[in-house]
């Protein structure tokens, strides 16, 4: 468990590529411990502000911080597209790379941190899995994996973009039970999502964006149909080719 939850913060945050905005006049704050969402049409730079906060993607303006120990982690699963399942791992070595934050890339493993690893692998159904080579798991298992994997890492921070995405609904509700462990230990978690209705009755904060904030708060509030229809609207009318623009000026 953290030592003490962490929050997020952004100063008026431009993130883009090559000076081009993807999301830009992000201020304000993820709280410490809270569980929130982040939805918004296809386009609107939710995996893109995942990238921000990890420091994947510099900002182009403005400042993300952590808040809390000086030494606070970030827990971060990409998109499934992401991971290269080619690459000849079994399914206990992936997840035991959660370790490498405490052992090192060549640290040994002793009896303590093997013990670790059974248990991750038991909070995700996937005891008797260990041998298994990772290019054979389905899209369900794979994600449990990498829960797993997550779950030794043990940050304060968790960060997840989409990650319920094309697997089963059975690995979909078991994964969103760790996500709501993960919050009763007041760890600090965010998603992008695309499924509404699993927004509305998992997650009690939400941020909708469209390459700018459209709302951020309470779901039940931020989810309404004007919101939403607004946000629709203006990746829509979004230009490829704007600079990024600046508050206040003329």
């Amino acid at each position: 468990m953290p030592a003490a939850a962490t929050s997020i913060q952004f100063d008026e945050v431009t993130l883009g590529y090559g000076r081009r905005p993807a999301v830009h006049h992000l201020h304000g704050e993820i709280a410490p411990g809270s569980l929130t969402a982040v939805v918004g049409p296809n386009g609107a730079g939710k995996s893109t502000l995942l990238k921000g906060i990890v420091g994947t993607l510099r900002p182009l303006e403005g400042r993300i911080r952590l808040t809390g120990p000086a030494n606070a982690r970030i827990a971060y699963l990409p998109q499934a597209a992401e991971i290269d399942r080619t690459f000849p791992l079994s399914v206990y070595d992936l997840v035991a790379m959660g370790l490498w934050s405490r052992s090192g890339l060549f640290g040994s493993i002793g009896a303590k941190d093997r013990a670790r690893v059974e248990q991750a692998l038991d909070a995700v159904g996937l005891i008797g899995f260990e041998r298994r080579p990772i290019a054979t798991l389905s899209g369900g298992q794979m994600q449990r994996a990498l829960f797993a994997r997550l779950l030794l890492q043990d940050s304060p921070v968790i960060l997840l973009d989409e990650p319920f995405t094309a697997i089963d609904a059975k690995s979909t509700a078991d994964l969103l039970d760790v996500v709501r462990r993960w919050h009763d230990e007041s760890r600090t978690v965010v998603a992008v999502l695309h499924d509404l209705d699993t927004v509305k009755r998992v997650f009690p904060q939400t941020l909708l964006i469209a390459r700018e904030p459209v709302a951020w708060g309470e779901t039940s509030d931020v989810l309404s149909a004007e919101n939403l229809l607004k946000a629709r609207r203006m990746v829509e009318a979004h230009d490829p080719h704007a600079a990024p623009c600046h508050r206040g000026a003329a």
